[in-house]
């Protein structure tokens, strides 16, 4: 049974998305401020995370910024519809998904499956060897998969499970061009829709975490109006 967070401080959110959730047979801690959670989490890890942003005592970037230093789990925001900035702000952080208030709780249902369902592939779900468990070495880059494991010039990088994703699948064919369809079906859960932005926002968070090892970092090349593709150097 997989343990989800929920920090929001509404408390009606907070009610009806745990009764939500727990039908669905995760187990679920809810807060109603950053603070507490943040709390929590340092005395046990949850296997993912749902943060409101705007929160008191610690908003949701806070939180983010701090768990992003001692863990990958997954993590969804919840923003409000008008809250663009705090949305890009927030993947380029390192949330691995959001979701705008006033929100469906089957989407949400489902975007955090399918966030679950990536994490247990990247942490060895898989048996056996396969062109989405095998080692990638690639000139200074070193990807292993059932590790979640990523070095460049030998420097180990830590990414979110999105980020990881996405630079596996660019990684598996250098040279070649993946439009931004092709990296959200890698990304994301058939059922789970979002725009173009998105995947530039986490595009861009993974390369500034790879030039955080090397600050002439270029392997990933944007192809303006088409896509993004690895060039191997």
């Amino acid at each position: 049974m997989s343990r989800i967070a929920l920090v929001d401080d509404d408390r009606n959110i907070l009610t009806s998305v745990s009764m939500t959730l727990e039908a669905e047979g995760f187990e679920v801690e809810t807060y109603n401020d950053g603070q507490s959670a943040l709390d929590a989490f340092n005395k046990r890890l949850p296997d993912m995370a749902v943060f409101d942003i705007k929160m008191p005592r610690m908003d949701g970037m806070d939180l983010l910024q701090r768990v992003r230093q001692k863990t990958n789990m997954p993590v969804i925001f919840l923003t409000s519809k008008d809250d663009e900035i705090d949305e890009v702000l927030g993947l380029r952080m390192g949330a691995d998904d959001y979701v705008k208030k006033p929100f469906s709780q089957r989407l949400l249902v489902e975007r955090i499956r399918a966030l679950l369902r990536r994490q247990e592939v990247i942490e060895g779900g898989e048996v056996g060897e396969t062109e989405e468990t095998k080692v990638i070495v690639r000139g200074e880059l070193e990807m292993d998969p059932l590790r979640h494991s990523v070095s460049w010039k030998g420097r180990d990088v830590t990414l979110t499970v999105t980020e990881f994703l996405l630079l596996q699948a660019l990684a598996q064919r250098p040279g070649f061009v993946k439009s931004r369809d092709q990296l959200m079906d890698v990304a994301y859960d058939d059922q789970v829709y979002v725009d173009d932005r998105t995947i530039d926002s986490h595009i861009k968070r993974l390369r500034k975490k790879m030039r955080t090892v090397d600050n002439e970092f270029s392997a990933i090349e944007t192809l303006y109006g088409i896509g993004y593709r690895y060039n191997e150097e």
